[in-house]
């Protein structure tokens, strides 16, 4: 998915060392962005935001849904840039068809990734199909770090299957968990999957410790160590743990999304659906974007492509995360 905002903030991401970081589990609560014209689709964002900017590589963290599209008018994101990332797409529910400058036509369907690559340059479009009535689903962003940012452009489709855990279920879309590990390509270590646990059940999960983790809460009422977390909040934990304790304490299941990587060492600008390193390249790919070279184009969807928005005043410079 794009990030579509007309006005987008600057998002700074960056390094931090072990002294930085606390010992519990830390919960970033989501905020409410509109993305598009009048019929907006409003998207919960949990990263980037002031409190914390990466868990590993993850940089971007969505959730929406579920929307009645009959009400919103769905999702219809015509075509635009990235670089300097992976996009990571990820329905509950609904059916998104997608399209980008690689010559990719493929689908996102409920339990099945895709993994976009916009390394150098690429563009796509999503557009919800018209027999779904019901969207529900993440988008994330992993940032690619420097010796590969310039990589070229590149379409994973993968469908995991379901892990039976001690409490509940897995399907890891990226990395490895409990004995299962996907194929997908990334150009760091990471953990992606959906856990759903069951209603009552305590899930512990062997995880790795030079992995910090993030646990977003779609649906249930859930402990992760001993912290409650809120429908559509992020919970943090550090490295150094070996074990992941999460507990639902309703009576129907609850369903997670769990994000994990080694601390990205590196500072980086995010603005609008780029990542740089200075303010220099984010201009130059505006530029290139709003002239049409370097990204491609999109064949098949039927609208113009989506103009950058104007760049902030002052220079955008890298950070390293707020604390």
């Amino acid at each position: 998915m794009s990030n579509t905002e007309t006005r987008p903030a600057e998002m700074r991401c960056g390094g931090e060392t072990e002294a930085d970081r606390p010992a519990e589990v830390e919960i970033l609560t989501a905020r409410d962005v509109p993305l598009g014209g009048p019929r907006a689709m409003q998207v919960r964002r949990t990263l980037p935001q002031r409190a914390r900017s990466l868990i590993g590589a993850w940089c971007f963290a969505d959730h929406y849904g579920p929307d009645d599209v009959a009400g919103t008018g769905g999702m219809n994101v015509p075509p635009h840039p990235h670089t300097g990332l992976q996009t990571v797409s990820w329905l509950f529910s609904g059916e998104i068809e997608h399209r980008d400058s690689l010559g990719s036509h493929a689908y996102v369907r409920p339990g099945e990734l895709n993994l976009m690559t916009g390394g150098h340059g690429i563009a796509h479009s999503e557009v919800s199909t018209p027999d779904t009535t019901i969207l529900h689903g993440v988008q994330l962003w992993v940032a690619l770090p420097d010796e590969h940012r310039g990589t070229e452009k590149d379409f994973q489709h993968y469908v995991p299957h379901p892990v039976t855990l001690n409490g509940g279920e897995a399907r890891v879309f990226l990395g490895a968990l409990a004995g299962d590990t996907s194929p997908v390509r990334t150009f760091t270590p990471l953990l992606g999957a959906e856990l759903t646990v069951s209603p009552g059940a305590r899930l512990v999960l062997d995880v790795d410790p030079a992995f910090e983790h993030g646990v977003l809460v779609d649906t249930g009422d859930v402990l992760v160590e001993d912290t409650p977390v809120e429908r559509a909040a992020l919970a943090y934990t550090a490295p150094g743990r070996t074990c992941l304790t999460l507990t639902n304490r309703g009576t129907a299941p609850a369903r997670l999304i769990l994000l994990g990587g080694p601390p990205f060492g590196e500072e980086i600008i995010m603005w609008w659906n780029f990542i740089g390193r200075s303010h220099d390249e984010i201009v130059q790919a505006r530029e290139d974007w709003m002239k049409g070279s370097r990204f491609g184009e999109v064949r098949g969807y039927d609208g113009a492509p989506l103009p950058a928005p104007g760049l902030p005043n002052a220079p955008l410079k890298p950070r390293g995360r707020a604390r």
